[in-house]
């Protein structure tokens, strides 16, 4: 991809909070920014990722196919420090070189998701890179606006994932490949983590400055419950040795209906006092 090509993609990135046209419609994209290692400037490149569990993502240094490794990762082995933007979050991330078995297995899985990057690593001849990102923090990113704003950020962030897992499940097939279970896997432990921490900090939080909301959170805890039975049932269906994908749509269509209406309703519900909060501690 030439400069000029990545700059607009970048532009329509930022512009767009993460969504883009032309070749990387409808995909997982990230922007990585790395640390020149000739130059010490930053570098911004969009490439594609895969998740993993926890909030760990994978990235492939494949240049297209290029036979030489592309600059972003060899910045990254002067300095593995980066910047990820998913479009809803900025953090730091460190980055690892993968290796060995751990490395083949996560690029057999990129390839049996899309065929593309074992045509790519032919055309390079070379063993294509697999890079490890993990945040540099635990939690979600901070966001300016405060709690409301960063409730409102990661139920989006939720949203944005169902949407995508919903149309890699319509493409996969008669079968669930081994990405796409990793995907469903990390998706029910960030919803998991979330409802949670909501249940054991926040709510609580609330509750002490707000005891009109007392009813309002106890119906929230009661959705967090039904949700964690289907996150259970799509486990299930996850764990199964060849699981069609038809069940699986049937899961991911059951979860999509009950967690869109629940984040709508907490938002509904929360956003207010979460900001009255904000202004008073300011």
């Amino acid at each position: 991809m030439t400069n000029e090509f990545n700059r607009r993609i970048i532009e329509e990135f930022r512009a767009n909070a993460g969504r883009v046209g032309g070749p990387f419609e409808g995909g997982r994209l990230v922007l990585l920014t790395t640390t020149g290692a000739r130059t010490g400037a930053p570098h911004t490149t969009p490439l594609a990722y895969l998740p993993d569990a926890g909030q760990r993502v994978h990235v492939i240094a494949s240049a297209g196919g290029s036979p030489r490794d592309p600059a972003w990762y060899r910045n990254l082995l002067a300095d593995p420090r980066a910047t990820v933007e998913t479009g809803l979050f900025t953090y730091e991330a460190r980055a690892t070189v993968l290796d060995g078995a751990e490395r083949d297995a996560v690029f057999a899985r990129a390839v049996e998701a899309d065929p593309g990057w074992a045509e790519y690593e032919a055309a390079a001849s070379r063993t294509l890179p697999v890079v490890a990102l993990d945040p540099a923090f635990e939690g979600p990113p901070q966001v300016e606006g405060g709690p409301a704003a960063q409730l409102v950020r990661v139920h989006d962030a939720f949203r944005r994932e169902l949407e995508l897992i919903r149309a890699e499940v319509a493409a996969s097939g008669s079968t669930v490949g081994a990405q796409l279970r990793v995907n469903c896997l990390a998706l029910c432990e960030g919803l998991g983590n979330h409802h949670a921490g909501e249940d054991q900090m926040l709510f609580p939080a609330l509750a002490r400055e707000y005891p009109a909301l007392d009813e309002a959170l106890a119906v929230l805890r009661d959705e967090h419950r039904v949700i964690e039975r289907l996150l259970d049932d799509l486990r299930a269906v996850l764990a199964a040795p060849s699981p069609g994908s038809a069940a699986l749509a049937a899961e991911v269509e059951r979860l999509t209906t009950e967690l869109v209406a629940h984040l709508d309703h907490e938002e509904e519900r929360l956003v207010r006092a979460l900001a009255q909060l904000t202004a008073r501690a300011n």
